[in-house]
């Protein structure tokens, strides 16, 4: 049975210890406790021996009731430790406002939280899992946990967090001067919230820099050049960039357009200069036989009287750099005289539907229909034609004055032309063969003709006769002929195909 008591109670005291319930401290030696349990054991015998002998008994009673005694005052109660800590995860691991941190408890032994966030918001808690805490300022911050139990144990934990200011990169590109090469610009960093500086300039001299603002980048050939800024802090960096652009080298380049009624380039001949010069500032001209003799504008008009071979040269150029492109103009002995070519005029149904107009100026070299004709002023049309149907058995070229006689709406400002629709029965001087116009190259044959109007020689035609000559002399006294290469029959389309050859005066 002594055995069985010294058993329970080293069991009891083991088990105590495991649960953790009460922490004993043992103030007397093991070998205290196992002299007790040996005097519990032979007190036990000896009340065997005794029997019911009531000394034996109080006896044995009063060495357990000192033993049960002594053994518990070899013990007493203990508080349960804390160990108070917590990790802090920092979001994206950015620590730049605004930042933003997770806190994870790891605290042992401990009841009650009270959290305390410096600069932080929430700026306190007593959650045990506080959550994420928000911090908008950059600064030096002490996240504070004091930890307690029901024992009344009280621990404390602190953990220092620096935020840093938001980076934010900017920079400005100033270029000195112009934009040709070579390029010189300077720098204005802007950036925020940064202590590092990497430059990067692409196709610069110096190709890069890390000082805070980099001292003048020269460029010195022509494109797009790339600048390129990585700013950080120490925990992250940040990079934007930019592009200088230098202008290409000069090139001087321009166009030579005669004036709509010199595109024969027979003297005299006005011609349009269309400048075409790249990443120019200014221009000089200079063309010794024409009038005028040079100039300063960026699309001048000059006039060249003598034919032969006529020089023009520009000289471009920026503050850096010129460039300069020099052509030659062939211009022509004037003839007096204008060729037109492939003229097609619609028989009167194509003209009043829009399709084919009937009407012609060789001055314009326009061909208008009843929509298109000028309402106020159509002085320009010196020829009308009027063709009776497709099948051409009725033909004739009328003046433009008299053009309401046939069909015709009746021209505003219209002008006088004599024709000369049939030569075989004119009975006038006036002549000119299929072969004689086919040879013309000047006026001087058509100015001899004696243009008249006779009964004879105002009728109609037909197809009959193909090639047809008709002559003609307008208001101002031009006189001129006219082919009829082709009737095309094509129902209401149908139409005429002419050459004219005219006097330009």
């Amino acid at each position: 049975m002594g055995r069985d008591i010294k058993h329970n109670i080293i069991d009891a005291m083991v088990r105590n210890r495991l649960y953790q319930q009460y922490r004993c401290q043992v103030e007397r030696s093991r070998d205290l406790i196992l002299e007790l349990l040996a005097l519990i054991e032979s007190s036990l015998k000896f009340l065997g021996h005794l029997g019911r002998n009531c000394i034996g008994i109080r006896y044995g009673c009063s060495i357990i009731g000192l033993s049960t005694w002594l053994f518990a005052s070899c013990a007493k109660e203990v508080a349960l430790p804390i160990e108070a800590d917590f990790d802090v995860e920092v979001m994206d691991n950015d620590y730049s406002v605004p930042v933003y941190v997770k806190i994870n408890n790891q605290t042992e032994g401990a009841d009650t939280f009270q959290w305390t966030f410096e600069g932080g918001e929430p700026a306190a808690s007593t959650d045990k899992n506080p959550g994420t805490v928000r911090y908008s300022e950059k600064g030096e911050y002490k996240i504070r946990l004091v930890a307690s139990n029901r024992d009344g144990v009280e621990e404390e934990r602190d953990y220092e967090l620096s935020i840093n200011e938001a980076i934010v990169p900017n920079f400005e590109i100033n270029v000195e001067g112009d934009d040709y090469a070579p390029v010189t610009i300077a720098i204005e960093n802007n950036t925020t919230g940064a202590t590092t500086y990497d430059w990067t300039f692409e196709g610069g001299i110096p190709p890069k820099s890390d000082a805070h603002t980099p001292g003048k980048i020269v460029f010195q050939e022509p494109g797009e050049h790339l600048v390129t800024l990585t700013v950080g802090n120490g925990r992250e960096n940040h990079t934007i960039a930019d592009t200088v652009v230098v202008a290409s080298d000069v090139l001087a380049d321009f166009e030579i357009v005669p004036a709509f009624e010199d595109d024969d380039f027979q003297a005299p001949v006005t011609l349009n200069l269309l400048n075409k010069s790249v990443n120019a500032t200014g221009y000089e001209w200079t063309f010794e036989t024409a009038e005028p003799t040079s100039s300063m504008e960026t699309s001048p008009t000059i006039t060249i009287n003598e034919p032969g071979v006529h020089q023009i040269k520009l000289r471009a150029y920026n503050p850096k750099r010129n460039a300069t492109e020099i052509k030659e103009v062939t211009i022509y002995e004037n003839t007096n005289l204008r060729i037109l070519e492939d003229v097609v005029l619609g028989i009167s149904t194509a003209h009043n539907s829009n399709l084919k107009g009937a009407l012609y100026s060789t001055i314009t070299r326009q061909v208008y229909d009843a929509a298109t004709v000028p309402v106020d002023d159509a002085s320009m049309v010196d020829i009308a034609f009027f063709g009776l149907n497709q099948e051409f058995n009725f033909n004739k070229f009328v003046s433009p004055d008299e053009v309401q006689e046939y069909t015709f709406e009746p021209l505003s400002s219209a002008t006088h032309t004599k024709f000369i629709n049939l030569q075989e029965s004119c009975d006038c001087e006036a002549s000119l063969s299929v072969a004689e116009f086919d040879a013309i190259e000047d006026d001087s044959l058509l100015n001899t003709l004696n243009i008249e109007e006779t009964i004879g020689g105002i009728q109609d035609f037909d197809d009959s006769v193909v090639p047809r000559i008709v002559l003609f002399e307008t208001w101002e006294g031009r006189k001129g002929a006219i082919k009829i290469k082709e009737f095309v029959q094509d129902g209401a389309n149908s139409h005429i195909v002419m050459d004219v050859k005219v006097q330009k005066q």
